[in-house]
């Protein structure tokens, strides 16, 4: 990298830069590895905001959480000596990376079960809350919780929830809206549920902790279908979309059947640190040692096998730091926790983009520990979550052009995606047409026996899960103009996802340029870590 010219925006903006003509090359994930771009003169780069500083006692802010919650008694007053109680926790979809230890989940378990024991409560489980997600493997489990509860709880009383178990599920009703209304048996019939979350985006925590987290597949789908998905124009914005709207209805009948006291958190944005720290920065303020660092670890990449490049991704945890923790009711827990995300993430922009760059990394909620980010991943995160990272209305304007970075492999993980394999190569050539696919095929695949079955006894997601996965991006789908991946090695993938390929970034700019015309908006997502944007 050439050397960079003195800092001269002003401080307060320096999460909106502007290229010049001696502005540094930017950064963009490529999956496993990086690239090093110069992008055009007027390009406006969207940087996340420095991480806010975190909590000088964790400890003490989640026993204060618990000692003074939102709307209920505080912890200790609703334990009873003999009483039943359920501890639900998020599962390994995030933080994402994973979090050096303490995990967040350890430190709130630690307190919880001490106090628990201290007030004569022995009937205690623990369940992750996987939803249709795939089963924590025992060593994730282990990591999560910490040695204590680990050695204390596992493998009676500290489990995956089984969404398929028919025994272990439980029909509490139905929404005003004629939703489902399902639950895991034993927090069901529990005197008192605990809920540890982690609030990673504004779409964390709330209602879809334990109206998502603990149910099954026909409550899941009420919500979780290509209307929903379109009806809602953000999913950062639980205000504006259905999606949230259903879950908070479901939610709600919960929370008439169940006592449940929320433990929520929100993290702050701190992805990177060590030699990574670099990835938190401006390449316009990067110093010598920092352009040496990214020298050495994209020559790195470069050269080293495609699995020792992930592995060396997935075992970096990040120093994420708790910037808040607030317990009791589920409403207003969660309305204080959103509040505290967007001063992290929300970052005001002006006006809307023509062409919208991004890189798409190496991790998504649904491929921790995966083999890959299989190509129905990379859809979500560039038409789903990244599209979606915004309130107000979206960063890129309706008709234009989305240009993302990702060599778009054809890899799938048989382990915790086969259902997922049978769904791109089966289905896709077939339609792409979301409404048929789930009116067609989604049942057969959520009933597969062969996908039940690795779902309940290995880790895989549930047979269903795929079709969610593609309906994540339908809003996208609908409102993008062209999609155009830079890097990709092959052409099918492309292909089947309906986009565009492009040798270079200068290319696809090129591409987006006869679209939206010479003079088109250019702006830059530069993520991770993570950032919303509020469009004015």
């Amino acid at each position: 990298m050439r050397a960079i010219r003195p800092r001269t925006r002003p401080r307060g903006r320096e999460e909106v830069v502007t290229i010049d003509t001696d502005s540094a090359p930017r950064i963009m994930f490529y999956g496993e590895n990086f690239l090093l771009e110069d992008l055009p003169v007027g390009t406006r780069v969207i940087y996340p905001k420095r991480p806010l500083a975190g909590v000088p006692n964790p400890v003490a802010a989640i026993r204060y959480a618990l000692n003074h919650p939102e709307d209920m008694e505080p912890l200790h007053a609703l334990l009873e000596p003999g009483m039943k109680v359920t501890i639900a926790m998020d599962d390994i979809s995030l933080p994402l990376p994973i979090m050096r230890r303490p995990d967040v989940r350890e430190m709130i378990l630690n307190i919880v079960c001490e106090m628990l024991a201290d007030h004569g409560v022995d009937d205690v489980h623990i369940i992750v809350a996987t939803s249709l997600h795939r089963r924590m493997h025992d060593h994730e489990i282990r990591r999560a919780v910490g040695e204590k509860v680990w050695r204390e709880y596992w493998p009676d009383r500290l489990y995956n929830h089984d969404a398929c178990d028919p025994d272990g599920m439980v029909v509490l009703g139905k929404t005003r809206h004629g939703e489902l209304v399902e639950m895991n048996r034993r927090a069901a019939e529990s005197d008192l549920v605990i809920y540890v979350n982690i609030n990673l985006v504004p779409m964390d925590g709330g209602h879809k902790s334990v109206g998502v987290g603990l149910c099954g597949y026909e409550s899941l789908k009420a919500h979780h279908t290509p209307k929903a998905i379109v009806d809602s124009n953000s999913f950062m914005d639980p205000k504006s979309s259905a999606l949230a709207d259903s879950v908070t209805r479901i939610g709600r009948v919960c929370d008439q059947h169940v006592k449940v006291f929320h433990i929520e958190t929100a993290l702050n944005n701190r992805a990177f640190g060590g030699q990574l720290g670099f990835l938190m920065k401006n390449e316009d303020d990067f110093t010598e040692t920092d352009r040496l660092k990214f020298q050495a670890i994209k020559w790195t990449l470069d050269r080293m096998p495609y699995a020792a490049r992930r592995e060396l991704f997935m075992r970096t945890p990040s120093p994420y730091e708790i910037i808040a923790c607030h317990a009791g009711a589920t409403d207003p827990v969660h309305e204080k926790i959103l509040t505290k995300s967007y001063e992290q993430y929300a970052i005001e922009v002006q006006g809307q983009a023509d062409i919208l760059i991004t890189g798409i990394p190496f991790i998504s909620p649904y491929n921790v520990n995966s083999k890959a980010l299989n190509p129905l991943l990379v859809q979500v995160l560039a038409l789903g979550y990244f599209y979606h990272m915004y309130r107000n209305k979206p960063l890129l304007r309706d008709g234009g052009v989305l240009i993302i970075a990702h060599p778009c492999s054809d890899k799938f993980d048989p382990v915790h995606h086969p259902s997922y394999i049978e769904f791109f190569n089966r289905l896709l050539p077939e339609t792409t047409d979301s409404y048929t696919l789930e009116t067609k095929y989604q049942d057969e695949f959520a009933y597969n026996p062969s996908y039940v079955e690795m779902y309940r006894r290995g880790n895989a997601y549930h047979g269903a899960h795929p079709f969610y996965m593609w309906y994540w991006g339908q809003r996208g789908r609908e409102k993008v103009g062209r999609v155009i991946v830079v890097g990709s090695d092959n052409a099918t993938v492309p292909a089947l996802m309906g986009w565009e390929r492009a040798g270079s970034l200068a290319e696809a700019i090129a591409m987006g340029r006869s679209t939206m015309g010479r003079s088109a908006q250019i702006t830059m997502l530069h993520h991770p870590p993570i950032l919303m944007t509020d469009v004015v």
